[in-house]
């Protein structure tokens, strides 16, 4: 498997929508090649194998799975097209093969455009409507340019090595690189919960070492919904 670049498919290639077919023979012969490679897909990844630990690597509690996604800043989309957007890059479920794919992957200070990166715990999808995350919410920190790179890695590694110590709540985090400001965030399954959202919170400011003036948000998924559908009329993470 040559991870770089894989990595490097994923994060550089345009978004192409295609040409639309010119008649309706085509467009019949496309739906069924369509229904056919859906089908396929389905019934390869229902015989994908499993991610496991190799050999005498270190294992973790969860695995997880690295994606992302890129779009055009000021369009908004609706959740089934930004399903369709983000990008997987990989699931790991050791130490050793977190650093295959961390290793070859471009630094969130180094990405252009309106760009995301997320890692979250395998079979999460990093949006609003996942069964997983639908009741919870994130907290959000607004970084200078120049500081995502080194926040991200500290917040990844923080979660992958269950510093939070709050059960199953982490449900994942994603860092978002803007024009004038970057953008970390931390998802998790409960947003009533005020002890998690609190603890949280304060092993967040921790690992990150924080000034103590720096402006935290907590938003629930609901809030963020609500308020895109007021702006947008439908929804987009």
């Amino acid at each position: 498997l040559n991870v770089r670049f894989a990595l490097k498919k994923i994060i550089l290639k345009d978004d192409d929508s295609g040409d639309h077919d010119q008649n309706e023979e085509n467009s019949t012969q496309k739906d069924g090649e369509k229904e056919k490679t859906e089908r396929d897909k389905n019934q390869s990844s229902s015989k994908r194998k499993a991610v496991v630990p190799g050999p005498a690597e270190h294992p973790l509690q969860y695995n997880y799975t690295f994606w992302y996604s890129r779009r055009t800043p000021g369009r908004p989309t609706s959740s089934q097209s930004y399903e369709q957007n983000i990008k997987q890059i990989g699931t790991f479920a050791s130490v050793e093969q977190f650093w295959r794919f961390y290793s070859h992957m471009v630094r969130p200070g180094d990405l252009t455009g309106h760009s995301d990166f997320h890692l979250f715990k395998e079979g999460i999808k990093p949006m609003w409507e996942d069964d997983a995350n639908k009741n919870g919410g994130k907290w959000i920190i607004r970084l200078r340019k120049g500081l995502a790179s080194r926040c991200w890695e500290n917040l990844i590694l923080a979660m992958l090595g269950e510093q939070f110590m709050v059960g199953e709540e982490i449900c994942g985090a994603v860092v978002s690189v803007r024009f004038q400001e970057d953008i970390i965030s931390i998802w998790n399954k409960t947003a009533s919960d005020q002890a998690t959202t609190a603890r949280i919170r304060d092993t967040l400011r921790r690992v990150l070492n924080l000034p103590p003036n720096t402006i935290m948000e907590y938003k629930t998924h609901t809030d963020s919904i609500k308020y895109v559908l007021g702006v947008y009329g439908r929804t987009c993470p």
